[in-house]
C-alpha cells in the first residue's frame, strides 16, 4: 500500500473500461527526514504523535536562525504514518478528462530504515544518518506499480486503442539533503529513481529525478515544492504512446512511432497543516496540494495527446493523515 502523489499522478485508478484511470527536519531531525519525501501530497501526508504534555512550545521557526537547536519530536525515532485522501485530475498520462480518484498509503521508520511514498509504490531507505547532520544521504530499493491507461479511460476514441497492463517497476533510488539551509527546520534534497517494468507489460525504464525544498511556515504549517521529470526509454514510449496501423484503423487517429526522452515535466506545491496548531505535539493533520505537469517531446506530439488529450496537466488533492 502506497501512498500516491508526484506529478505523474496524485490520485490511484479504480474501475475499468471508457471511464477513467489511475501520479528535513521542521521540529526535530524526524520531521526534517519526513518532509524530504519525494515530492508532494502523499509525502506529507502525516502528523505528529504527542509528546509529554509539560514540554514547552516549540519557537516560532521563522524567528530562528539555521544554528539554533532544533526541538525533539516523535518523528526522531520509529514510528507509521497512515493517510488517506482524493485528488481530482487528468484520468491518464495526456488525458484531458478529469476523474477524482482516492489516495492510501503509510510511510515511517522503522529500526533505522526510512520508508517514502511513491505513486503506488514505496521506497526504502538503508542508510542511517545521524539525528543532526548537516548532510544526510538516502540509498535504498523502489517499487511502484504504474495503471496507466489500464481503467478509467473516458475517451472513446483512447479506449479504442485499447487497455493497457498494469506495470509494476521495481529499481533503486539514491539522494542527498541539505539541512537547515535558512532555519533549523529546513532542508533541500536531491534525489534518482532508475526503475525497471518487471511485470511485462512496457518492459522498459524510467530515470526520475527530483528536488525538494521543504520547510515549515509557522509552528503548525508546513509547505514543500517539488519539482521532478521523467525519462523514458524507447520501449515505454512505444507501450504508451504509439498509435498502430491497427489502432489507427479502430480509432481514427494516425500512425505514430513515439520515441524515448524526456517525457513529462512535474511542480508540485503542498501545505501541511496540523491540527491543533503546533507540528510537534501530535494529533491529525490535514494536506492539501496542487500540482502541474508539462507532457515533453516526441511524446507531447503523440496524436493520445496532441489530438485527443492535453500537454498541460493539473492535479489537486488533499487528505487526512494520523501517525502512530
Amino acid at each position: 500500500m502506497g501512498i500516491i502523489v508526484n506529478g505523474d499522478s496524485l490520485r490511484s485508478c479504480s474501475s475499468r473500461g471508457p471511464g477513467t484511470q489511475d501520479s528535513a527536519r521542521p521540529f526535530g531531525a524526524g520531521m526534517n527526514r519526513l518532509l524530504t519525501a519525494p515530492a508532494a501530497l502523499a509525502a506529507l501526508l502525516f502528523s505528529t504523535t504527542a509528546l509529554a504534555q509539560d514540554q514547552p512550545p516549540p519557537p516560532d521557526p521563522l524567528s530562528q536562525g539555521p544554528d539554533d537547536p532544533a526541538v525533539p519530536t516523535a518523528f526522531d525515532g520509529d514510528y507509521l504514518t497512515v493517510g488517506v485522501g482524493a485528488t481530482y485530475g487528468p484520468g491518464y498520462e495526456g488525458s484531458n478528462s478529469y476523474v477524482v480518484s482516492q489516495i492510501v498509503g503509510v510511510m515511517g521508520r522503522l529500526g533505522g530504515i526510512t520508508i517514502t511514498p511513491r505513486p503506488s509504490g514505496l521506497a526504502a531507505d538503508f542508510i542511517n544518518d545521524k539525528q543532526d547532520a548537516k548532510v544526510s544521504f538516502a540509498l535504498g530499493p523502489v517499487a511502484r506499480f504504474r495503471f496507466d491507461r489500464n481503467k478509467q479511460i473516458r475517451d472513446p476514441v483512447v479506449y479504442a486503442l485499447g487497455t493497457r497492463d498494469v506495470a509494476f517497476e521495481v529499481g533503486g533510488t539514491a539522494g542527498v539533503s541539505v539541512n537547515r539551509l535558512t532555519n533549523p527546520y529546513d532542508t533541500l534534497s536531491f534525489s534518482v529513481d532508475v526503475r525497471w517494468d518487471v511485470a511485462g507489460a512496457y518492459k522498459g525504464n524510467v530515470i526520475q529525478p527530483t528536488v525538494t525544498y521543504a520547510t515549515p511556515l509557522s509552528t503548525g504549517i508546513a509547505a514543500a515544492l517539488t519539482l521532478h521529470a521523467e525519462h523514458v526509454d524507447d520501449k515505454y514510449a512505444h507501450y504508451y504512446f504509439d498509435v498502430t496501423p491497427a489502432g489507427s484503423a479502430a480509432s481514427g487517429l494516425p500512425v505514430y512511432t513515439a520515441r524515448g526522452g524526456w517525457k513529462s515535466a512535474h511542480a508540485t506545491l503542498v501545505g501541511f497543516f496540523d491540527l491543533d496548531g503546533d507540528l510537534t505535539n501530535g494529533g491529525f493533520a490535514v494536506v492539501t496540494g496542487f500540482s502541474y505537469a508539462r507532457m515533453l517531446g516526441n511524446i507531447a506530439d503523440s496524436p493520445v495527446i496532441a489530438i485527443r488529450g492535453d500537454k498541460d496537466q493539473f492535479t489537486f488533492g488533499g487528505g487526512l493523515a494520523y501517525t502512530f
